[in-house]
């Protein structure tokens, strides 16, 4: 079962290229990371690094914490379209 979705954000770390950072997310948001790291049967943190580089290709990048939200709305949804 999901968490609660209305639920502060808890702040956890993750390392990225060698180097550890935190990152504030709802606990759902940390659920369906983890869901996602499983189904592409990667850990956590090489996804993270995976978003993390494609969002600094963007024009204008956002924070790594929003950027894992969009990548986690905009995966579900191509998910479900296919």
């Amino acid at each position: 079962m999901r968490d609660a979705p209305y639920h502060p954000p808890v702040k956890r770390s993750v390392e990225i290229a060698g180097h550890k950072t935190s990152i504030s997310l709802e606990p759902l948001f940390w659920t369906m990371l983890r869901e996602a790291a499983e189904a592409e049967g990667v850990p956590v943190n090489a996804l993270v690094a995976r978003i993390d580089a494609e969002r600094i290709q963007a024009e204008t990048p956002p924070g790594l914490a929003g950027a894992i939200r969009i990548w986690l709305v905009t995966s579900a949804g191509d998910k479900v379209g296919s």
